[in-house]
């Protein structure tokens, strides 16, 4: 395991990532790293790399709960994902991702489920898909004190009426209103923004626009910082998205492993000696002449009622 130490920051503080940071680290061209997690050892190791965001996202309703889409992602789950993630991440922001259903319906419901993301799951921040009507609740949110990362491009809660999960921004006119999106978000307060599936040369166009960081999922390297997810990048699966690298191909060897497990069980290899516990030569000696004796020893609430 590697014993890089995380990255330093230009902030006086050398804890949590400050979120006025990320708009240094634009302005200073550093690239930012953002990547999913849904559990405490995700978080924990996410954190022991030096990525900069741990994004709880709704992609945990299908790399997670088995679900075809990110649609049935719930509140309540989301809240039990986010708060394990806050217990093994200390040092990078934890952005709580409002699933389908959490924000669309009033700006004061938007505020009352990212209310809970800060105050049940300990979140740093929420995100939401999408402009137009989102605007709303960005400004109602960030007005709480709730900082808020937009989402635009391929929005995956909204892809039913997008075609299906398909790249965005690839007329002029879908370009355009991309940009017109990007701005909007900025304007309303968000601190950053994720552009997914958005052609590249787009991209540029409106990560130079902002002011603000552009997170980047399949929309090329003029992206102020990058994301994946979790189990994407590690391979618990073959293939997946075009803009996935598979740094890792964990999913054939967790597979072997399990495999070797069940033969090492069934044909008695396990467990060794070493994998149980001891008992006193005196102990076990006393135990065994009870049971010369037939002194039943009381086990149940059944014996003790007995006796």
């Amino acid at each position: 395991m590697s014993e890089k130490k995380p990255p330093q920051y230009a902030s006086w503080t050398h804890g949590k990532l400050p979120l006025p940071e990320l708009a240094e680290m634009k302005r200073r061209g550093q690239k930012i790293v953002m990547v999913t997690a849904y559990d405490a050892p995700g978080g924990r190791l996410a954190d022991a790399a030096g990525v900069d965001i741990i994004l709880v996202g709704d992609s945990a309703a299908m790399v997670v709960l088995g679900h075809d889409s990110t649609v049935p992602a719930t509140m309540d789950e989301m809240l039990v994902l986010t708060r394990a993630v806050t217990r093994g991440a200390s040092r990078p922001l934890v952005v709580g991702d409002m699933p389908f259903g959490s924000f669309q319906v009033s700006d004061e419901k938007a505020l009352e489920n990212a209310i809970r993301f800060v105050k049940e799951a300990g979140a740093d921040a929420v995100k939401l898909e999408g402009g137009g009507a989102t605007l709303s609740r960005v400004r109602t949110i960030v007005d709480a004190g709730i900082p808020v990362m937009g989402h635009i491009g391929l929005t995956p809660q909204s892809a039913t009426m997008l075609g299906g999960f398909k790249a965005q921004g690839r007329t002029a006119e879908k370009a355009q209103r991309l940009y017109v999106d990007a701005q909007a978000l900025e304007r309303a307060g968000c601190f950053s923004l994720v552009l997914e599936a958005v052609p590249p040369p787009v991209a540029a166009r409106i990560t130079d626009a902002l002011s603000i960081p552009t997170i980047g999922i399949g929309a090329g390297v003029e992206c102020d910082g990058q994301v994946l997810v979790y189990h994407d990048l590690l391979g618990y699966q073959e293939g997946g998205p075009r803009f996935v690298k598979q740094y890792a191909r964990l999913g054939p060897e967790i597979q072997a492993a399990l495999e070797s497990y069940a033969a090492d069980v069934r044909s008695g290899v396990f467990p060794e000696a070493q994998h149980t516990y001891g008992i006193p030569e005196e102990e076990l000696a006393l135990f065994e002449t009870a049971l010369e004796a037939n002194e039943r020893p009381i086990t149940t609430a059944r014996d003790l009622d007995a006796g």
